[in-house]
């Protein structure tokens, strides 16, 4: 079982209703969903399944059709699990941010703060979805209150080369200091470069938009 601190809900039904219903069966099995779910699935692909049955069977399709890889060589889906700094709860309405690294890589992922669980609101109450790069590169030019103020800085949109872009993702992560929470993810990515960080090692910079962040335990025998 996963105790999960963010959802992409939205996310979660545009990728669920693209799947094939032939496929819905074969997948529920390999999700290993409860079977009575199963039967419904099968009966009906698309009827009232709960969210959390429908997360299954959309990363075990992901898992099939994309080749999910690791965040350190990130395709266009990716998973990992390292510390997380998550900067976010302020508004339901604002941006969440969550960031950690592992070794020489930094992973960002940046979403839609009414994702987070405990903080959940109508859906036709949202204006927007900040599940994009645009979304992300204004966050770094607006800095919410509650987030690193010395970062605020008159900034474009979208910076005009990846390297600049990785460097400005590196720079907010670097400066948040909110407690990690010890999490595992699934991505899509949006962004991969390198930067330079402030101990002057060169990081691959990599930046997704979470289909789901769970809380998981840490794993004494991995590397630090």
């Amino acid at each position: 079982m996963r105790y999960y601190l963010y959802v992409s809900g939205t996310k979660l039904d545009m990728l669920y209703e693209q799947i094939p219903p032939k496929l819905l069966k074969r997948l529920a099995v390999e999700a290993k969903v409860d079977l009575k779910v199963l039967s419904v699935a099968v009966q009906s692909p698309r009827a009232d399944v709960t969210a959390y049955d429908r997360l299954d069977i959309v990363e075990a399709y992901l898992e099939r059709e994309f080749d999910v890889s690791w965040m350190t060589e990130p395709r266009p889906w990716f998973r990992g699990d390292l510390e997380l700094r998550i900067a976010g709860y302020g508004s339901p309405e604002g941006p969440t941010f969550m960031t950690g690294r592992d070794g020489d890589t930094v992973v960002a992922l940046i979403g839609s703060a009414h994702h987070l669980l405990g903080q959940r609101t109508a859906p036709d109450t949202i204006r927007a979805s900040h599940s994009m790069l645009p979304s992300l590169f204004r966050l770094l030019r607006d800095t919410p209150e509650d987030w690193p103020r010395h970062h605020r800085a008159a900034r474009s949109d979208v910076p005009a080369h990846e390297e600049q872009a990785a460097r400005q993702v590196l720079e907010f992560a670097e400066a948040l200091s909110v407690p990690p929470v010890y999490g595992e993810f699934l991505a899509r990515r949006l962004l991969h470069g390198t930067a330079t960080g402030r101990d002057g090692r060169e990081v691959e910079i990599v930046v997704g938009t979470p289909l789901y962040v769970a809380m998981a335990d840490e794993d004494p025998r991995r590397e630090v």
